[in-house]
């Protein structure tokens, strides 16, 4: 099996380290453990992979006592986001969890505020700054609180939650492109605040964990902010509704933001593939458009994507049992 690819920017490293200078605490065992090399940290374009970030930040928060990693006016000692998780995990939905992580948040630090806005289908969860952070630790810290909230709702609901946009208060950095792997979808810079947008029909989902699963979700909390999550809940939903207006693999692809064997192998995650939801919704706005419309069944299947109303019978009888004429004459 092939290595995972180093794609995560060793800037967030360098960071970290500037929480252990800020202690006085020596970052050399924490670089152990993340198998990086010292000289490795002053290359500028250097890169890690995943498990070493994981690695490197279990390593420091733990060895610094402090999860926030210095962004703070005081430190948030080790299991202060368990602590968050725990207190949303017995929300019915989604929505409400997200709710009582925005407002407990407050009893960590009031440095920053999150909240949670739902405006028509779109809800935005952002990060308002009450004081001035580190210029050098603050691209780091809201980058990684809205990793921690989006992979916990992700892995709470057994969903991945695409992001519609993601917005961020300050200039592009050099590793940018890396935001595209954290977040994919648009990525905004020097934005009024930091957040990501997403559909708010997942806020209606049930949580699908309790506290067993929130126990064993805990040993490893830190493979959530810097992994994907891969599976979709809504995405079938999703893909039906798009489908009119992004008829082929790649349209949907670039509607959903992923790539088109990605979004095959969400569909089969799912139990579902392309042709057969395209099939579904060709056959529901048939069957719309024989019960509605008067227009001849030639002009349906032109309407559906048939260029023949031959090939189009065919298909129709497959899906339904009945031909187009039977289905507009009510014929059993």
């Amino acid at each position: 099996m092939p290595n995972p690819p180093a794609a995560t920017p060793m800037a967030f490293v360098r960071a970290m380290v500037l929480a252990y200078r800020k202690y006085g605490v020596d970052p050399t065992a924490a670089l152990r453990a993340a198998q990086i090399a010292p000289r490795e940290l002053r290359r500028i374009d250097a890169r890690i992979t995943a498990a070493q970030m994981e690695a490197f930040s279990a390593h420091a928060m733990r060895e610094l006592d402090d999860e926030a990693l210095g962004w703070f006016g005081r430190r948030l000692p080790w299991g202060s986001y368990g602590m968050l998780c725990r207190a949303s995990i017995t929300a019915p939905t989604l929505g409400l969890a997200l709710a009582r992580w925005c407002r407990h948040h407050r009893l960590l630090t009031d440095d920053v505020l999150l909240s949670l806005q739902a405006d028509g289908e779109v809800a935005r969860l952002a990060i308002d700054e009450r004081r001035a952070l580190d210029p050098v630790l603050r691209e780091f810290c809201l980058l990684t609180l809205l990793r921690y909230v989006h992979g916990y709702a992700c892995w709470a609901v057994d969903s991945r939650i695409p992001v519609l946009e993601a917005t961020f208060p300050h200039a592009p950095p050099r590793h940018h492109r890396a935001y595209a792997l954290m977040f994919p979808g648009p990525v905004r810079f020097d934005a009024d605040r930091a957040g990501f947008a997403f559909d708010a029909q997942y806020l209606a989902l049930p949580l699908r964990r309790d506290e067993r699963a929130l126990r064993a979700m805990l040993q490893r909390a830190l493979t959530l902010t810097v992994r994907p999550y891969r599976r979709d809940r809504l995405l079938v939903q999703r893909v039906r509704e798009l489908l009119p207006r992004h008829p082929t693999a790649e349209a949907l692809a670039a509607a959903l933001h992923v790539s088109v064997r990605t979004l095959h192998r969400q569909l089969r995650d799912e139990g579902a593939s392309l042709q057969s939801l395209k099939d579904e919704v060709r056959r529901d706005r048939a069957l719309e458009l024989l019960a509605r419309a008067r227009q001849p069944v030639k002009q349906v299947a032109r309407a559906v994507g048939f260029a023949s109303e031959k090939s189009f019978a065919r298909a129709f009888r497959h899906w339904t049992g009945r031909s187009p004429s039977d289905v507009r004459r009510g014929t059993p």
